[in-house]
């Protein structure tokens, strides 16, 4: 264990900002143990890339990267151990090494484990990453460490948990054989996908939608199970399509002083980059993950039950096409799919959902950017809830209403933390705590 003195914690975007005192490195489920015993307030952070405050704002902070070990394979079980610092994206390439898989995998493999799963990280048409944690071990406040299986009825409430009820120590997930997608995309109006979404999940394996602003356009990625050895005529578009992000970057970088400029750049960029078909196959994480960011963004993302999306949806497009505000929002908007599940504080408990993303691509001026006021304030009319590593302004007199579990997980944290430890003043105001 490597103990550093003084310093200043900035997030991946450097918007946010705090000195500490003391900053460990540990390797060892022991040493986790032993900081967490010994310390008043801690927090632990991976990669720094949420846009929420929920990783550090305490003066003892532990870097959970080097924590990061895969620990053992149970062939019979199709189960893969692991550190919760390991990287996402090294956890599921030694899955891939195996001949399995996770089948459902976030847009981004960057982050911690522990990370991922404190904040519901999520991909698209299955589950929430979380739903695959069949046993886990977890360092409470008071230093002890409990082995929770999935027969453990602390289970639900561990799998998302903000990192408050303790920290995840060593986490093992279920796996599936490994399969080929065969991915088809293109533009399509958004008359012609919003009706399509029940029918197309009923359909394929995979489907996710970017949403265009002001372009009344979605891009459309439907994806199919096949045979690995399957010929298809791949077709991955223009190469100028890479240049994108570099694009989005030249065309957004006075948006923030003249909002109206987006939907200007929107229409451009749709024509640009999103008006072509392409055509590929791979793995599930070869397909459809990101395997690295251009640039740091920022991000706010909602959720609604699928049967009220089209409603919702059409209410936010009205709202954002009012020249008369200044919600311009930054392409695409992230459209997927959750399916229920039984966690407390998941996204998709108890039913079916879909997330739409808002994105910040001048992340230094995120602050001002009116486009996160204005999803929210749709969302939470018809009871939307949060994403937990990204921004939003909810606290706990609204997050009471909308997640039925809410109370339960505030009386659990509680008793597992009654000195609130694990709370950041960022946090004690979601739980409204001192």
């Amino acid at each position: 264990m490597i103990k550093e003195k003084s310093g200043v914690w900035q997030s991946w975007n450097d918007n946010i900002k705090y000195n500490y005192k003391t900053l460990y490195k540990i390797t060892s489920e022991r040493d986790l143990q032993k900081v967490v015993k010994e310390s008043e307030k801690i927090k632990f952070f991976g990669t720094k890339q949420s846009s929420a405050d929920i990783a550090s704002g305490v003066e003892t902070l532990v870097d959970m990267t080097t924590y990061n070990k895969i620990l053992s394979y149970d062939d019979d079980a199709m189960t893969i151990t692991a550190q919760s610092g390991v990287i996402l994206g090294d956890l599921l390439e030694a899955i891939e090494s195996k001949g399995w898989c996770i089948p459902c995998l976030p847009d981004i493999n960057t982050i911690t484990l522990g990370g991922a799963l404190a904040t519901g990280t999520h991909g698209t048409s299955g589950k929430l990453l979380s739903e695959y944690v069949t046993e886990c071990s977890i360092v409470f406040a008071d230093g002890t460490l409990k082995r929770i299986t999935a027969e453990d009825p602390l289970i639900d409430a561990v799998r998302v948990s903000l990192g408050v009820l303790g920290v995840l120590s060593e986490i093992t997930f279920k796996c599936e054989p490994i399969y080929t997608l065969h991915v088809k995309e293109g533009p399509e109006n958004d008359s012609e996908w919003l009706p399509k979404i029940s029918e197309r999940l009923k359909k394929h394996d995979f489907l996710r939608i970017l949403w265009l602003p002001h372009t009344d356009n979605g891009y459309v990625i439907i994806g199919d199970k096949i045979d690995p050895d399957a010929e298809i005529t791949e077709n991955l578009g223009p190469k100028y399509l890479k240049h994108r992000r570099t694009a989005s970057k030249v065309l957004y970088k006075y948006s923030h002083v003249y909002p109206w400029m987006t939907a200007i750049a929107n229409k451009i960029l749709f024509k640009a980059f999103f008006s072509s078909k392409k055509e590929h196959k791979g793995s599930l994480y070869q397909a459809t993950v990101t395997k690295s960011r251009g640039s740091t963004i920022e991000l706010s993302e909602w959720t609604i039950g699928l049967d009220k999306f089209p409603e919702v949806f059409e209410e936010l497009k009205a709202e954002i096409n009012k020249w008369s505000n200044k919600s311009f929002i930054h392409i695409p908007m992230d459209v997927r799919f959750i399916q229920k599940d039984s966690s407390w504080l998941s996204y998709a408990h108890s039913e079916d959902m879909v997330t739409m993303g808002c994105v910040s691509r001048n992340a230094a001026t995120a602050d001002t950017y009116e486009a996160f006021k204005s999803i929210e304030k749709v969302f939470l009319k018809y009871g939307g809830k949060p994403h937990w590593g990204k921004r939003f302004a909810a606290k706990d007199a609204e997050l009471t209403k909308i997640y039925s579990k809410w109370e339960d997980f505030k009386v659990l944290r509680k008793e597992l933390d009654p000195t609130n430890k694990f709370l950041n003043p960022y946090l004690a105001k979601i739980f409204n705590e001192k």
